[in-house]
């Protein structure tokens, strides 16, 4: 009963894990997001320096630790807010993240997290 106990618990370890790590973004290709056009109607402020991007509706997305890539709040409203702009976002296996991997206006790259 004791090794079944185990066997259970290593399983269920194993299990978390892995969900765990396909729930983490790191190096996203463009080929493996969902390309959405947003209207920027609101920037502002996150958790850990992210900077969220607040669409007309409820929806919102983020650029994770933005603020400490040197992305500015005010240069940044000054150039996306009240625009409609080209967000990529990573697919993940239950969806679509938030997660801006890069953002482009018009034919300027705003943002990007790709090589």
């Amino acid at each position: 009963m004791k090794r079944i106990t185990a066997l259970l618990f290593i399983a269920f370890i194993l299990l978390s894990f892995l969900i765990i790590k396909s729930c983490v973004i790191s190096n996203p290709k463009p080929e493996e997001c969902e390309v959405v056009e947003v209207k920027i109607t609101k920037i502002t402020e996150g958790s850990s320096y992210d900077i969220v991007f607040h669409d007309d509706g409820t929806d919102y997305y983020y650029i994770n630790r933005g603020l400490e890539q040197g992305l500015n709040l005010d240069s940044l409203n000054a150039k996306v807010l009240n625009k409609t702009v080209t967000l990529y976002l990573p697919k993940m296996p239950f969806g679509t993240s938030e997660h801006i991997a890069q953002m482009v206006l018009g034919d300027e790259i705003i943002f990007t997290e790709f090589d």
